[in-house]
Order: C-alpha cells, then structure tokens, then sequence
C-alpha cells in the first residue's frame, strides 16, 4: 500500500477516493433494493464481497425479484460480465502475475479499467488500478450492509435516485479521453446502440450492444494513421514564389 501512495499523486486519489465513495452510495441502493425484493441481509453482502460488479448484481436480483428463475438471473448476469473480456485484454500487464494476478482479476470492473488507463506510465497504472480495486472491495460490501438495513425501514428505495451515481461517475471519468475524435465517435455510436436496444432488451443487456461499436474505433484510427499528416514550411527558406512570379521565370529561361 506505500508504494501506491508514493507512485499517484493527490488528484488521483483524491478521484480514487470519490470513486469509491459513490460505489458505497450505490451499494446502499443495491443492498436495499434486495432485501426489499426478498433477500436475507447476508446476501447482498456475500454477493457484493465474492462477484464484486454491481451491473450483474443489480440484473441477478432485478430477475428474481420479478418471478425469474435463479438460472436465468444467472446467465443473465454472467452475459453483463462478459464485458470483462475486452477489459482484461486492456490491462494485461497491470494485474501481475500469481496470486496478485488472481485477486487482480477479482477486482477488475469499469471503474479500475478506467483509473489504470488514464494513468501514464505502468507503475502509475497499477497503482490507480489497486488502489481503485481494494477501495471498492471494501466500500462496495459495506454500502451493501447499510443498504440491507435501511431496505427494512425504507419501502421505495427507488425514490431515493442512489442508482443514478453510478453512470454520473462513468460520465465524468470518460469524459477527458473523448477529446480524441476516433473515441468520441465510437462512445457516440455506442452510446446510439445502447439506447436503441434498451426497449427490447432486459436491463443491463443494452451495454454489451454497444460493443458492437468497437471495429468503428479501429477503423478510424487505421484512416488517422493514413492520412499524410500536414507538412509545415521551412522558416528557414522563406516564404514560397507565387505562381505570376514562376512563370515569368520560367519564360526568362526559355528565352535564353
């Protein structure tokens, strides 16, 4: 833990730490939401601390708390999880190797991916990616717990809006990285996907659309990459001969 506080500066951190703090929010929400669909107050809890991705979580109870059949919130939720596989391929080298490699990959989620890659440097990477992973590991369970104790006394948790942190901070993670124009498009498009598709798919589902969005970022850089980039003229040479005046040239040659 010294070396992350060392490697990140305190903007980082203190992002970290917001981050985090929002997660704890949303896991009141979620640990309301399930004991007031029929859950024991251990659940939320349990789940929280072993799946650790509030999406899946949220989808899994949603589904049962509608009459669903446990098989069914379980593939479901882990259909909304296959969002790891591009994730994992994005930090391979920031999770490590034995068993740090295996608790790194248990705390890989939207927020970890997001700090790691908005890091310079490896080191700086791991770091935020660690520091994000455990803050939310322990911030997450213990929302869940509160939640499952206000659920007793709160009936409409859903009045209370705490799920709508969760996209806010997304939003105001992403939100520097779309000056580059080939992400922007791609996060437009996937955005389009998504909401286009969340009248006929269930919740949580309308995410993985907009994956389908990703060949749009690899063929616009492909275009970046080549285009002739701008050539800038030479102080040096001074400014370029008008066409009037190579002309006029060019006859003085040809009359000699």
């Amino acid at each position: 833990m010294r070396s992350i506080w060392r490697t990140l500066d305190r903007g980082p951190l203190r992002d970290i730490a917001l981050v985090c703090l929002a997660v704890g929010v949303i896991g009141v929400s979620y640990g309301a939401a399930s004991v007031t669909a029929g859950f024991a107050w251990w659940f939320p809890v349990l789940m929280g601390a072993l799946v650790l991705a509030a999406s899946s979580e949220f989808l899994f109870v949603g589904i049962i708390a509608a009459g669903g059949s446990p098989i069914a919130a379980l593939l479901a939720a882990l259909l909304v999880n296959a969002r790891h596989l591009p994730f994992g391929l994005a930090v391979p080298d920031v999770l490590g190797r034995g068993w740090r490699r295996l608790l790194g990959t248990h705390l890989m989620n939207d927020e970890t991916v997001v700090f790691a890659l908005a890091q310079d440097g490896l080191p700086r990477k791991r770091a935020a990616y660690w520091a994000c992973g455990l803050g939310i590991l322990v911030c997450w369970p213990i929302g869940a717990a509160l939640g499952a104790l206000l659920g007793s006394v709160v009936e409409d948790t859903g009045a209370l809006g705490l799920d709508a942190m969760f996209p806010a901070v997304i939003v105001a993670l992403v939100l520097p990285a779309l000056k580059e124009r080939a992400l922007r498009r791609t996060a437009l498009t996937g955005c389009a996907l998504a909401l286009s598709a969340v009248a006929f798919l269930p919740a949580g589902l309308p995410v993985l659309a907009a994956l389908a969005a990703l060949p749009l970022f690899v063929l616009i850089s492909k275009r970046q990459d080549a285009s002739p980039a701008p050539t800038e003229p030479d102080p040096n040479q001074g400014p370029e001969p008008s066409a009037s005046s190579k002309s006029s040239k060019s006859s003085k040659e040809a009359a000699r």
